[in-house]
C-alpha cells in the first residue's frame, strides 16, 4: 500500500512522520475521513471545505491547492489498485520550536492514506449497541465544529464502549444533553419528526448529517434540532447514528434497553445510497 505524503507517494513503510511534528507532539492538526465508492472520494468538497474552515481557524496554511489535492487523491487511489476503501487526510502544523507557540512552525505536512472500507451491509442489517459514557464535553466548544487530532474524550468513551461490549458511545456535555457519538452523528425519531441534537450543544457539523437533514427534506420527512437526555432516547419511536464511513446505521439498544426500529431509518438509508449512486458514478 502506498501513502501519500506531503507531495510524496511512498510505500506505507516508509511513511514516516518526523518525531518534532506538532501533529505528534501537541495534536495540532486536522483530519477528514471520507469514503470511496467505485474510485471516487463521496463528497469531497464538502470535506474539503471543513477541513479549510478548520485550517483558517487555527491558522494552518494548506500546503496544496484544492485541484491538486484532488488529483493527489486520485492518483493515490490509482496508485493502490482500489475502488471501494475509506480515505483519511490529516495536516498538522508540520516541524517547529518546542513549546506551544506556533511563531515560526510554518511548515504545514499532509498525509493521505486509505484504510478498508467498513462492512455497510452488514452494519445496517444489525444496528449498533450503544452506551451512555461517563465523558462529558463542553458545550458551545468552538473547535467542535472541526475534526481535531485532540480527540481524547472520544478515545475514552470508546474504550468505555468496548469494555461493555457495546459499538458507540454517546457523549453528554456538562448541561447533561446528548450531543453526539464519538464519531457519528446522532439522530433519533419522535412523534414522526427525525430530530438531531443542535450544533451548539458541542456537536461536529458532519457531512453525513448535512447528507441526512436533506434528505429529510427531500423525502417530505420533518426534522428539526433539540435537545434530548438520554432517558428520552429509550422511549423514541427509532434512532441512529450518521457517518462518512458507515452511512446510517439503527440503534437498537442504549445501555442494554432495546430501542424501537423505526421504518424511516431503511427509507433514509435507501435515499442516502441513490445519492451516493448519482454523485459517484457515470
Amino acid at each position: 500500500m502506498q501513502v501519500f505524503l506531503n507531495g510524496q507517494f511512498v510505500p506505507e513503510d516508509q511513511a514516516y512522520v518526523s518525531v518534532f511534528d506538532r501533529g505528534f507532539l501537541y495534536g495540532d492538526a486536522l483530519f477528514e475521513t471520507l469514503r470511496v465508492y467505485g474510485g471516487r472520494p463521496f463528497r469531497w468538497r464538502q470535506h474539503l471545505e471543513r477541513l479549510q474552515r478548520g485550517a483558517d481557524y487555527l491558522r494552518l496554511r494548506l500546503p496544496f491547492a484544492p485541484d491538486a489535492l484532488r488529483g493527489f487523491a486520485d492518483e493515490l487511489l490509482r496508485r493502490n489498485a482500489v475502488s471501494e476503501t475509506v480515505l483519511r487526510l490529516t495536516l498538522t502544523r508540520g516541524v517547529g520550536p518546542r513549546g506551544y507557540s506556533p511563531r515560526r512552525a510554518d511548515r504545514p505536512f499532509l498525509v493521505m492514506e486509505l484504510w478498508p472500507a467498513p462492512p455497510v451491509e452488514a452494519e445496517a442489517a444489525d444496528g449498533w449497541r450503544v452506551i451512555v459514557s461517563s465523558i462529558r464535553v463542553p458545550a458551545d466548544d468552538p473547535l467542535a465544529a472541526f475534526k481535531t487530532a485532540n480527540k481524547l474524550p472520544q478515545v475514552l468513551a470508546r474504550a468505555e464502549a468496548d469494555a461493555q461490549g457495546a459499538d458507540e458511545a454517546l457523549l453528554l456535555n456538562h448541561a447533561g444533553n446528548v450531543t453526539e457519538a464519538t464519531a457519528s452523528n446522532l439522530f433519533w425519531i419522535q412523534q414522526g419528526t427525525v430530530l438531531t441534537p443542535p450544533l451548539s450543544s458541542g456537536v461536529l457539523p458532519g457531512v453525513t448529517r448535512a447528507l441526512v437533514l436533506e434528505l429529510c427534506a427531500a423525502l417530505g420527512i420533518p426534522c428539526a434540532e433539540a435537545d434530548v437526555k438520554a432517558e428520552g432516547l429509550k422511549a423514541a419511536e427509532g434512532a441512529f447514528l450518521s457517518r462518512s464511513t458507515s452511512e446510517i446505521v439503527e440503534v437498537v439498544a442504549l445501555d442494554g434497553v432495546a430501542i424501537k426500529r423505526s421504518g424511516v431509518v431503511p427509507r433514509l438509508r435507501r435515499a442516502y445510497r441513490d445519492v451516493v449512486r448519482f454523485e459517484t458514478t457515470g
